[in-house]
C-alpha cells in the first residue's frame, strides 16, 4: 500500500497471527528452562514461518480466492462509477501487464484489478495478485506515469510474494517471542503483541516497500511510461497529505515523524529521493533534480519545474516528470545525434512531450544541444554508459532465468495451473483461462497432457471458438479415454454450443469410463433436466446421492423425492444459517454506527489540532 493505516495495522496483524494459532501450537514444556525456551522459540518460529508461508502461497495461487478478493473489495468499498477513472486504470494496467514487461512466477496468478469507490488516497495488492485501486488515488494523481509507478509498486508486491513473506515472518516472530517469554517472563502479553507488530512493521514490511518502489520503477519504465513517475507520485502524495487531506486515516502530523509508531512504510520524502536516484542511474548518471526544482544534466541546470496547480504546489512533481522524459532520452539514445537536436526549427520528440514544449517555450534548444553533446562526450571517461549497460544486462539475465523457472514448473505447479484455468473458465474469463493452461502445457513437469488439452478446449469455448475447442477436446478424449473429465469437458463445450444431445452422449461416456464417479451422473442429470427428461435426471441424481450422500448439488425438488430426511435437514440448516446471517448483519450495523461516531470524533480532533 502507499501509506499504512497504523492503528488498523496492529489489529489486522495480530488478528492474522491468532487466526493461524492452530498451525504450530506452543509446547507446554517450553517454560522448563531458559536454555530450552530459547531453543524451542527458535524451532517454533521456524515451523510457524514454514507453515504460514505455505498456507499464504497456496491461498495466493488459487483463482477462486482471487475472485473472492474482488467480491470482498466490492462489498467493503463499492465500485467507482466514474467511467474515466476505470478507463485510466484499465489502460495503465493493460500496458503494465503486456508480455516482456515482467515474468509471472509459476506459483502466481495473472493480475486482476478493480477501481473501488473509496475516496482515500491508496492502492493495495492482495496475496492473490488482485490489485484494489481507490478512486481517490486516480483523482489525486494527475499523470498516468505516476499511476503506473504506483501500480507497478503493487505488482511487485504480488510478484515477490511480499504479503505471504511478511505474514509468515510475523507469525514466526510471535511464536518465537511467545516461547521465549514463557521461559523468561520478561514481558506481559500486551507488550509481546506490541513488540510483534512493531517488529513486523519495521523489520519485515518496511524493506518490502523499498523493493516494491524499485520494482515498480522498472516495470513502469519497461512498459514505456515516464520513469520520473515514481518520484513525481511521491511529491504529489507529500503535497496532498500536507495541504489537502482532511481524513484522519491519511493525515500525518509532521511531529509524529519523531515518535515511536507502527508505520510500516518509509518516509515519503526518502522514497522520493530513492526513486530519483533510480532515475539518475537509468539516465546513465546524467539527470538529477536539485532542490526538488532544478532539472540538471551532469550538474548543470537546464530548466526548472514550475507551479501550475491551483490548490497545491506541484513544482517538484513537474520537475520530476521533466527529468523523467530527459532520463528516458539518455537511456534510449546511444549518441547525441540520435536526439535530433541538429535539425532546423523547433525540437520535438514524441518520447518527451513536456520537455519538448518547455524547451520550445523557453528557447532552450541550443542549451540542450550543448549539454547533451558534452554529456555523451564525457561517457567514455566516466564509464557511466558501461555501468548502465552492465546493470541492464544483469536485469535481462534475471528475467531470462525467471522465465526458465516457469518453463521448468513441476507437476504440482502444472496441476495448479490447470485448476486455475478451469476456475477462470467457470468465471467466464477466457483470457486468463487460456493464459494459465498454456503455461501448464509448456511446463516441463506437465503430468497430464490429455486433461490439459480438454481444459484448453473448454477455455476456447468460453472465448467463443467452438471449432478450436472441439478439436482440443477430441484430442484429449482420444489420448486418454479413461479420464472421466475429458468427456465432461467436451460435454460442457457441446452444452455451451447448444448441442444438448451431444453433451448428454459425452456425459454418458464419462459414466461408462468410471461408474463410481458421481460427477458423470451429476452432469448428465443437469443436462437431462434442461432437455426436459425429468425421469432420467431423477435416476442420475439418485446415483449421485448414493455415491456422494453429503453432496449439496442435488436440487431441492429432486432431493425431496430421493431422500425426504436429507431434504428436511437441508432446509433446517438453511434456516439456521439465515438466522445467523441476520444476527451478524444486525451486529455489524451496530458496530458500523459506533465506528462512524468514533471516526467523526477523531476527524474533529484532527481538525482542531491542525487549526
Amino acid at each position: 500500500m502507499l501509506k499504512s493505516w497504523r492503528k488498523k495495522l496492529a489489529r489486522v496483524a495480530m488478528a492474522a497471527i491468532f487466526a493461524g494459532a492452530a498451525i504450530a501450537p506452543l509446547p507446554a514444556s517450553a517454560a522448563s528452562g531458559t536454555g530450552w525456551g530459547i531453543a524451542a522459540s527458535a524451532l517454533s518460529g521456524f515451523l510457524a514461518y514454514k507453515s504460514g508461508l505455505s498456507m499464504m502461497l497456496d491461498i495466493g495461487n488459487n483463482a477462486r480466492y482471487q475472485q473472492q478478493s474482488l467480491w470482498q473489495d466490492k462489498k467493503a468499498n463499492g465500485t467507482d462509477g466514474n467511467a474515466r477513472d476505470v478507463a485510466i486504470i484499465d489502460g495503465v494496467m493493460t500496458r503494465l501487464t503486456q508480455p516482456d514487461v515482467f515474468v509471472l512466477p509459476a506459483d502466481a496468478l495473472p493480475f486482476s484489478w478493480h477501481v473501488n469507490d473509496s475516496a482515500l488516497f491508496n492502492a493495495a495488492c492482495y496475496p492473490t495478485d488482485y490489485i484494489s485501486v481507490n478512486r481517490g488515488l486516480v483523482r489525486i494523481l494527475g499523470h498516468e506515469a505516476e499511476i503506473a509507478a504506483v501500480l507497478g509498486h503493487e505488482m511487485t508486491h504480488g510478484l515477490e510474494h511480499h504479503s505471504a513473506e511478511v505474514y509468515a515472518k510475523t507469525m514466526a516472530t510471535y511464536y518465537g517471542l511467545s516461547l521465549l517469554n514463557m521461559a523468561t517472563g520478561v514481558m506481559d502479553w500486551q507488550q509481546l503483541q506490541q513488540l510483534t507488530v512493531y517488529s513486523s512493521a519495521k523489520l519485515f514490511t518496511l524493506p518490502t516497500e523499498y523493493a516494491a518502489d524499485a520494482g515498480g520503477f522498472q516495470i513502469a519504465a519497461r512498459a514505456g511510461f515516464n520513469p520520473g513517475g515514481g518520484a513525481a507520485a511521491m511529491a504529489r502524495m507529500t503535497a496532498y497529505l500536507k495541504d489537502e487531506s482532511r481524513d484522519f486515516r491519511e493525515y500525518q502530523d509532521p511531529k509524529e515523524k519523531t515518535d515511536v509508531n507502527y508505520n510500516d512504510h518509509p518516509d515519503t520524502e526518502l522514497r522520493e529521493a530513492r526513486l530519483m536516484k533510480l532515475l539518475t542511474d537509468y539516465s546513465a548518471g546524467h539527470v538529477t533534480v536539485e532542490a526538488r526544482k532544478d532539472v540538471c544534466i551532469d550538474g548543470t541546470r537546464l530548466l526548472s519545474g514550475v507551479f501550475t496547480a491551483e490548490t497545491y504546489d506541484d513544482t517538484a512533481e513537474n520537475a520530476y516528470l521533466l527529468a523523467g522524459e530527459l532520463g528516458r532520452l539518455f537511456h534510449d539514445c546511444r549518441t547525441a545525434e540520435a536526439w535530433g537536436l541538429g535539425a532546423a526549427g523547433d525540437w520535438e520528440n514524441a518520447k518527451a512531450p513536456m520537455l519538448s514544449a518547455a524547451v520550445r517555450q523557453q528557447g532552450l534548444k541550443d542549451t540542450l544541444r550543448t549539454l547533451v553533446t558534452a554529456a555523451y562526450a564525457g561517457e567514455a571517461k566516466s564509464g557511466a554508459r558501461k555501468k548502465l549497460d552492465a546493470a541492464e544486462e544483469k536485469e535481462r539475465q534475471a528475467l531470462a532465468k525467471a522465465y526458465e523457472a516457469v518453463l521448468a514448473a513441476n507437476a504440482k505447479q502444472a496441476k495448479r495451473m490447470r485448476m486455475n484455468s478451469d476456475i477462470y473458465s467457470d468465471l467466464g474469463d477466457s483470457r486468463k483461462a487460456l493464459a494459465m493452461i498454456d503455461r501448464a502445457l509448456a511446463a516441463k513437469g506437465l503430468d497430464d497432457h490429455a486433461e490439459s488439452l480438454g481444459i484448453r478446449g473448454r477455455a476456447l469455448a468460453v472465448a467463443g471458438d467452438f471449432d478450436g475447442a472441439l478439436a482440443a477436446a477430441d484430442a484429449a478424449c482420444a489420448e486418454d479415454p479413461k479420464n472421466v473429465y475429458n468427456f465432461l469437458n467436451r460435454a460442457d463445450i457441446y452444452w455451451m454450443k447448444g448441442d444438448l444431445a451431444a453433451a448428454i452422449a459425452d456425459a454418458a461416456q464419462a459414466v461408462a469410463a468410471d461408474e463410481k464417479n458421481a460427477d458423470g451422473y451429476r452432469m448428465r442429470a443437469i443436462l437431462e433436466d434442461e432437455a426436459g427428461d425429468r425421469d432420467g435426471a431423477l435416476a442420475d441424481y439418485q446415483k449421485v446421492h448414493e455415491l456422494a450422500p453429503a453432496s449439496e448439488c442435488i436440487p431441492d425438488e429432486y432431493l425431496k423425492e430421493i431422500d425426504a430426511k436429507a431434504y428436511d435437514a437441508r432446509v433446517k440448516k438453511r434456516e439456521e444459517a439465515a438466522k445467523a446471517a441476520a444476527e451478524a448483519k444486525k451486529t455489524e450495523a451496530q458496530k458500523s454506527t459506533s465506528e462512524s461516531a468514533e471516526k467523526a470524533q477523531k476527524t474533529t480532533e484532527k481538525e482542531q489540532k491542525r487549526t
